[in-house]
């Protein structure tokens, strides 16, 4: 039997260069699911996304998913893009072995954490208090740089990165600190500035940026900063958070875990030769 992707219309083409198009998966001209192929939103056009990818339930575990997967690897080297991604619900087990199998890489994670309605204490001697416009100019210097190079470290060009930082961060902080919903701050100890934390305040609270001080780490600080973001996120009526983990920060997967998060969706690439 011969599986297929049969285009269900015609190539939409956005005004900014983007691409998108729907497709059946089909065996032997007989419809058995779905694919919605993009170029990226965030990365641009020389980067595919799989946005959806379903087999119906009487033709899953024959692979017709990977056939499908490798079709749509094929359709966006035609387009010209030399990476694709996925994003995997954590939930689909079924889905990310599919997409290891096929060479893709687990690049970041979403996690989550519910919150109660008691907002966790910190540890005594710390505590945390807004950012200085002074702090601010250093934090977000330094904060650029290290986004960009997260994104480096696994295998965004560095342009492309870079860009990808400056445009995230001028989106997210376009008043810098008097951005509404945005709360930036600095955690002290004993009187010390030890670390710094960005909290996105929307339908829930998310952690766009924490970081504790190289010169004061391995002393709990981390995880500080993280109960501080949680009492920020309990007092503004937030009943959940959410965060982003790069693979292959151990230290903060373990400490994420340890507090309770858990994974929501795993993000996938794999270059395309």
């Amino acid at each position: 039997m011969t599986t297929t992707l049969r285009p269900t219309e015609p190539l939409q083409r956005a005004a900014d260069g983007g691409l998108s198009r729907h497709y059946q998966v089909c065996v032997n001209s007989r419809p058995v699911g779905a694919v919605h192929l993009t170029t990226h939103p965030v990365f641009g056009p020389a980067v595919a996304s799989i946005r959806d990818l379903r087999i119906e339930e009487p033709d899953r575990g024959r692979g017709r998913g990977a056939v499908a997967a490798l079709a749509a690897e094929e359709v966006a080297r035609g387009w010209g893009c030399t990476r694709i991604e996925a994003l995997v619900p954590a939930e689909a087990e079924a889905a990310l072995r599919l997409a290891t199998s096929l060479g893709y890489v687990h690049r970041n994670r979403g996690m989550e954490k519910r919150l109660g309605g008691t907002a966790p204490a910190l540890p005594e001697g710390s505590r945390g208090r807004p950012m200085t416009e002074a702090e601010y100019a250093t934090w977000h210097a330094d904060s650029l740089a290290g986004y960009a190079q997260s994104w480096i470290d696994r295998g965004v060009p560095e342009a492309e990165a870079r860009k990808k930082s400056e445009r995230d961060h001028a989106t997210l902080l376009p008043q810098g600190l008097a951005t509404g919903n945005m709360l930036l701050s600095v955690l002290e100890h004993e009187g010390t500035p030890v670390g710094t934390l960005w909290v996105a305040l929307s339908d829930k609270a998310y952690v766009y940026d924490v970081e504790a001080d190289e010169r004061f780490r391995g002393r709990g600080h981390g995880r500080s900063l993280m109960l501080l973001a949680e009492a920020q996120a309990v007092t503004a009526g937030k009943d959940t958070i959410g965060l982003n983990v790069f693979a292959g920060n151990t230290p903060a997967e373990r400490l994420y875990e340890s507090l309770g998060y858990t994974p929501v969706a795993y993000a996938m690439y794999k270059n395309l030769l």
